[in-house]
């Protein structure tokens, strides 16, 4: 999470605009916008804002589109929205709040009031954001969760199917993992576990996901990557363990590795085939990559 929570101000007149951002810059990083649709834009813009102070009347897009459209849109839908404005009717009002908005400060503002309300939705934003990823992270490698996993791993199967696009699994289990906790203890274990689980998630793309799917075992999900791309990443995640010696200790760990097809297309049977590889991998020595021979 962010030191500075980040929060965008968007209004057509350049006064105040300067007002706003002076009144936060001090506790906050401020990203500005003149208008609706350089907020639209912006919203989505890394650093994404944690929170949006809203004009409401503005020439091109009005606050109230503009909070409509973000209200619309996945990516955008749990960013909290302040109307700053300068209408102050019950009614107007009344309807920024019915739009998603989640307070509503009526102009001419007054410093004090405007730092209390935003420091009040960023806290909230920020217990919600934590909340969120307790839920779909394992708590000791920031990797996602096995219950996230499962119901990601569902969707990525129906889009593959969907697209008609190639879909793989990788499954990573640490070699003799019991004999690093036996050996060096359990906090030199967990390091080594935080380590592994650091490399795998340095070398995925954006759109991969990488689970920790019990004990020493992890996994990734390589949408739109056929089996021959998934084995050579594979050996490389396989050589780059071998040589990152976590903690001083020396770690291998073994792959298994599977495409799905019109036999293996469920997430069950992946997860299964890709195990299956895994097992052979151990039990050829460890420390390889083992590719599912699709029985169809």
């Amino acid at each position: 999470m962010r030191d500075k929570a980040v929060v965008l101000i968007v209004d057509d007149v350049r006064i105040n605009l300067q007002t706003l951002a002076h009144i936060l810059k001090e506790d906050y990083t401020v990203k500005v916008a003149s208008g609706g649709a350089q907020a639209l834009e912006l919203v989505v813009q890394e650093p994404i804002p944690d929170l949006i102070l809203l004009d409401v009347g503005m020439p091109d897009v009005s606050g109230y589109d503009v909070c409509r459209i973000l209200r619309e849109n996945s990516s955008t839908v749990n960013i909290p929205i302040i109307f700053v404005t300068g209408k102050d009717s019950i009614e107007e009002e009344e309807y920024g709040l019915s739009l998603g908005a989640v307070d509503y400060i009526t102009k001419p503002i007054h410093p004090s009031i405007v730092k209390a309300r935003v420091k009040t939705h960023i806290t909230l934003k920020r217990q919600h954001d934590l909340l969120k990823t307790m839920a779909v992270r394992d708590q000791l490698t920031g990797l996602y969760n096995r219950h996230y996993l499962v119901d990601m791993m569902a969707g990525k199967v129906s889009e593959a199917k969907r697209h008609e696009q190639p879909l793989c699994v990788i499954m990573v289990d640490i070699d003799h993992f019991k004999e690093v906790n036996d050996s060096f203890g359990h906090l030199e274990g967990d390091k080594v576990l935080q380590k592994i689980a650091q490399i795998l998630q340095d070398e995925a793309r954006r759109e991969d996901v990488v689970a920790r799917f019990g004990g020493e075992e992890m996994v990734i999900i390589l949408n739109n990557c056929s089996l021959p791309e998934a084995a050579i990443k594979a050996e490389k995640l396989r050589k780059k363990i071998e040589s990152s010696e976590p903690e001083g200790i020396a770690i291998s760990a073994s792959f298994g590795v599977v495409q799905m097809n019109e036999v293996n297309n469920t997430c069950e049977k992946l997860f299964k085939c890709a195990d299956d590889a895994l097992y052979k991998a151990k039990e050829l020595g460890r420390n390889r990559v083992e590719v599912y021979e699709s029985k169809k």
